[in-house]
């Protein structure tokens, strides 16, 4: 168990600790937070606009005017999100530098913006929303990252028009990103100008074509989940946040996977993923977190008999129902602790497995694409993930029971071990 334990700090946490600290990836994290009340406050709006039984009750004319009522809720944060998520990675870039911010924000959308055909069904002077939203989220990232990157540059190079003393901060501020915006945009410019001429047309048709199309197949699939889910669960034992590092690089393929499920279900249409962001939130470490510790919990609370384990049990369920777990984390500990690798590790996995399972073949509905706040407790999150399916808390519950099978045994050994040395010191 040592050599095994060695072996994976001495190949993961290198590789750790170089994802944990790229500015870029710590740059798409900060991002996709800025746009997460939006993106929370309009998945709302989609479970109350989709109440179930609420046709019937009120008849389908008046539900189909109130569902055209609360529509603008959602149409303005979750199918443009993608713009928000730009705009909070080119903020976070260039504040990462020392820079001014909010110019940051400014220039990635524009260029993102630029990129855009600004055609809508051969009427000139739109924007397609859906390119806004997740499909159009993997330019988005690429371009915000370039355009920061090289507004940066330009700042550096001091090529900023000087204000006398005197002149109002602001007006001072402005007139000094002038020549590093101008310049960066006309970097786009050219960039679009040029790929008019090639067969993709545009840079949004070369990037779904290239790099998202197959991504998105790769990440949607069982296999590569199951990596992901595992690589959070080895990250998190050696002590760092498995889930922001792993979430940094796959939330750009499962939040365009979720636009898709949202897409089909506000249509009335079949559902064309099992994995989303909410497959691996609600399903996964929306069951008291990381490790789906709310059901290691339940078993501490069982079977403890050691003082240790009944003081965390006590004090990590509370916060451990609203899917905060770090007191169980460092209190059991998990953290580097070998008598617990094997379920922390083997538990989350069979867990994805299983859950796919029952979603492939019907059992358990999709997720319908809502984004269920992350503090949402386990089965009212599983009921509103999947679009008020009581499916959806039924799938929770097993999941739970999965994990608690797994976890006992372990626990049991612990909790006895954890006795034997509290009996000795008396």
């Amino acid at each position: 168990m040592n050599k095994f334990m060695d072996m994976l700090e001495n190949v993961l946490m290198p590789v750790a600790d170089k994802l944990n600290n790229n500015r870029y990836l710590t740059a798409l994290r900060n991002g996709f937070m800025v746009a997460l009340p939006l993106i929370i406050f309009g998945s709302m709006f989609v479970v109350i606009a989709n109440l179930p039984f609420l046709d019937e009750l009120i008849g389908e004319e008046a539900f189909a005017t109130y569902q055209d009522l609360l529509g603008p809720a959602s149409a303005s944060t979750l199918s443009i999100m993608g713009l928000f998520v730009i705009m909070g990675i080119g903020y976070k870039m260039v504040e990462q530098r020392g820079g001014e911010s909010v110019y940051g924000a400014a220039v990635a959308v524009a260029s993102f913006l630029i990129l855009t055909p600004q055609v809508v069904e051969d009427t000139a002077g739109g924007i397609p929303t859906n390119v806004l939203g997740a499909e159009g989220m993997f330019l988005g990232i690429f371009t915000a990252f370039f355009a920061a990157e090289i507004y940066q540059a330009f700042v550096k190079r001091d090529l900023t028009i000087k204000m006398p003393a005197g002149v109002p901060d602001a007006v001072s501020r402005s007139f000094s990103a002038l020549i590093p915006i101008a310049l960066t945009l006309t970097i786009f410019l050219v960039v679009r100008i040029i790929f008019g001429f090639t067969p993709f047309e545009t840079v949004q048709e070369f990037i779904y074509t290239i790099i998202q199309e197959p991504l998105t197949a790769l990440g949607s699939g069982l296999p590569a989940t199951l990596i992901a889910v595992l690589l959070i669960q080895v990250f998190w034992f050696f002590g760092l946040h498995g889930q922001i590092i792993v979430n940094s690089v796959f939330d750009p393929i499962w939040y365009a996977l979720n636009d898709q499920n949202l897409s089909a279900y506000q249509a009335g249409e079949e559902l064309p993923n099992i994995v989303t962001k909410q497959f691996i939130d609600t399903f996964i470490v929306g069951i008291g977190g990381s490790g789906m510790t709310l059901a290691v919990l339940i078993a501490i609370l069982l079977v403890a008999k050691s003082r240790q384990l009944k003081e965390i049990g006590k004090i990590a369920t509370p916060p451990g129902i609203f899917n905060v777990n770090e007191p169980v984390i460092f209190g059991l500990p998990i953290i580097m602790n070998p008598l617990v690798i094997i379920p922390w590790l083997l538990a989350p996995v069979v867990v994805a497995f299983v859950t796919y399972m029952f979603m492939s073949v019907g059992i358990v509905p999709r997720p319908a694409g809502i984004i269920v706040p992350w503090t949402t407790p386990v089965l009212l999150s599983g009921y509103m993930a999947t679009g008020n399916q009581i499916m959806g808390a039924v799938m929770q519950l097993i999941n739970m029971a999965i994990v608690f099978i797994i976890w006992l045994p372990f626990l049991k050994v612990m909790d006895r071990q954890y006795y034997d040395n509290e009996q000795s010191e008396k």
